[in-house]
């Protein structure tokens, strides 16, 4: 008969622990050193320093690129901003340029009226200098008469001036007055007379007359055909 010393349990769970761990530790360390044999942990360590070089390249490209852009961007606006002061300033000018005109029409009319107040040699007694009649419209007729005497300190002279419009309706002959007939005028030296006359519908205006009277004597008489 034979004695044996027997291990408790837990004991020999401890010693299966040990030995397993020693085992798993030997593996894993194998392992590591056939990967590094193989070349496999360089092979990923060189690829991941690639890519991250490849990933700063793109980076300052992308910075560069952004760079232009804002650059374009900024160009952009400057050349919007000019176009629209441009054309701001294009409209002022035609503005400007159309009111001269306006001014110089306005210039030459007072110009080509006024130079009739030249006295001419020889005239007395109230004369008219000018008769100007001008279309406004179809139907509308602005007027101007120009009454002056051409003494040196004339007395003051108080008549009606007259103004008798012909012209053709359907063909035939046409005649029209100012409203009331008469203006009432009242110059010392020279006097300017103006308004518009409406003209009936379908009427085509030939002729103007105008007379100055005093009392019912015809002082001056001027006509102008159109």
């Amino acid at each position: 008969m034979a004695v044996r010393s027997a291990l408790p349990w837990p004991f020999r769970w401890a010693v299966f622990a040990i030995v397993f761990g020693f085992c798993a530790a030997i593996g894993l360390w194998a392992f590591e050193f056939g990967r590094d044999i193989a070349g496999l942990d360089h092979d990923t360590k060189e690829a991941l320093r690639r890519a991250r070089a490849e990933l700063l390249n793109l980076r300052a490209q992308v910075t560069v690129l952004e760079g232009e852009r804002n650059k374009a961007q900024s160009v952009a606006n400057t050349v919007d901003t000019l176009l629209m002061s441009e054309k701001v300033m294009q409209e002022k000018l035609a503005a400007q340029n159309k009111q001269l005109e306006v001014d110089n029409h306005a210039l030459r009319d007072e110009l080509g009226f006024f130079e009739k107040l030249i006295p001419t040699s020889g005239a007395e007694g109230v004369s008219i200098r000018g008769l100007q009649v001008e279309a406004r419209n179809a139907r509308e007729m602005k007027w101007q008469v120009l009454v002056m005497q051409a003494k040196k300190n004339p007395a003051e002279f108080k008549g009606k001036l007259e103004l008798n419009f012909t012209g053709l309706l359907d063909g035939k002959p046409w005649s029209g007055s100012l409203a009331g007939g008469t203006q009432a005028i009242q110059l010392t030296q020279y006097g300017r007379m103006e308004g518009v006359y409406e003209l009936p519908a379908q009427v085509v205006l030939t002729g103007v007359t105008a007379r100055v009277l005093e009392g019912s004597a015809v002082k001056a008489v001027q006509s102008i055909k159109l």
